[in-house]
């Protein structure tokens, strides 16, 4: 019998639970619609489909325990009662999800009411991840080997004197792997590990769950109140919430030039600093630094999280490249949760449409500064490059 991919309704990424909060408290009947895109244009075996609905089956019976609640509430005194009596009681529901194979091609559609929805993308990620290399029969590396390996980043790590969170959730190779990394990196990860995205094993091992929100908390609020005040009213609806907890803001939904020009004194004073994910990490560096200096704010007491795409030889370059000049921190994830002698998928889910309250359906884009990043309905997408004069 084969061992359960999921154990714990809290096998997912922090930002997951940090943003249903917000939309169970502000947006209770808005609808999502969200799509697999195979960027790595991996071929899926004969019979994926099936397999992938029986893993998502199983996922029905997934519930907080009273040991998690305790964990989150000891843990995230900034998320309140009311939503973790909420969590304790949720439940996924497969019909939320549409899998469908065409030959080598996967499709996967999740849809309904944005507060249930939204807890899919990362656990589908992860299981079609783990799926896929059970059923192409690949054999990673061994359990020794890949301990040992986390070890050896990390250890670099504390040597350079970086700190480094993992966010390997959504493409790792395995929970088996997962588990094993963390057990390494936090043996040996002495002042450079800060936690993890991951709230399952964050509680297991006694860690820190990292993460604030994700590109989908920009892109709705562009479906439902214009590109030009999205990252404004995404912003200021965050801080409503958590007033000052949770305090890094994602730069890039609709490019870090227009982040920037919307984030102003009040919010970078507000915000403990920014999170980069797309497009060159030096240059963006320097515009941060400046941007907080044309503000008259010392950037030296700001931070910056990088998470786009990281190893140890650009974690290397960027710390030194930013080194008495703004404070860094890095959040790695495929390069820890996926290194075990294999090919790693290039693979995500991003929402495709939304449905605000008492209104229409909507496209929502996501327009980084890596043009291969882009997501959504391309005429939205040409649309919202006119309107915020993005070329």
């Amino acid at each position: 019998m084969k061992e359960a991919i999921f154990r714990s309704i809290l096998d997912n990424d922090f930002y997951k639970f940090t943003m249903q909060n917000c939309v169970v408290k502000l947006f209770p009947n808005a609808r999502a619609r969200y799509g697999f895109i195979n960027r790595g244009g991996h071929e899926f075996p004969e019979g994926f489909d099936k397999a992938l609905q029986e893993v998502i089956d199983e996922m029905k019976g997934l519930q907080l325990s009273d040991a998690e609640k305790r964990y989150l509430a000891q843990t995230c005194p900034y998320i309140d009662p009311s939503y973790l009596d909420f969590l304790q009681g949720y439940r996924y529901d497969p019909e939320e999800v549409s899998i469908t194979q065409l030959g080598t091609d996967l499709k996967v559609v999740i849809e309904g009411l944005w507060y249930r929805t939204i807890l899919w993308e990362v656990p589908i990620l992860a299981a079609i991840c783990e799926c896929y290399y059970r059923m192409c029969g690949t054999e990673r590396l061994g359990d020794d080997a890949v301990a040992q390996i986390a070890r050896d980043k990390i250890e670099y790590y504390n040597r350079i004197q970086v700190r480094i969170a993992e966010f390997g959730t959504r493409r790792r190779h395995s929970a088996r792997a997962h588990e094993l990394v963390t057990a390494s990196l936090k043996k040996y990860g002495g002042k450079a590990y800060t936690g993890t995205s991951n709230v399952d094993l964050a509680h297991r091992f006694q860690l820190k769950p990292i993460g604030t929100h994700a590109h989908e908390w920009f892109m709705f609020h562009g479906a439902k109140y214009g590109f030009k005040v999205a990252n404004t009213m995404a912003l200021q609806h965050w801080v409503n919430v958590y007033r000052g907890d949770l305090g890094i803001a994602l730069s890039d939904t609709f490019t870090t030039k227009f982040f920037f020009e919307c984030f102003d004194k009040m919010f970078a004073k507000l915000f403990d600093g920014v999170r980069h994910d797309s497009g060159d990490p030096l240059d963006f560096a320097d515009k941060a630094i400046a941007h907080y200096k044309r503000l008259g704010i010392d950037s030296r007491e700001k931070t910056i999280i990088f998470s786009d795409g990281l190893n140890p030889e650009k974690v290397a370059e960027i710390a030194e490249h930013c080194r008495g000049r703004i404070k860094v921190s890095f959040g790695i994830g495929t390069d820890f949760t996926n290194d075990v002698g294999l090919e790693r998928l290039n693979i995500v889910i991003k929402m495709l449409e939304a449905r605000p309250a008492s209104e229409p359906w909507t496209p929502v884009v996501k327009i980084s500064d890596e043009p291969s990043k882009h997501t959504g309905d391309p005429a939205m997408l040409r649309l919202a490059k006119a309107f915020l004069h993005i070329g």
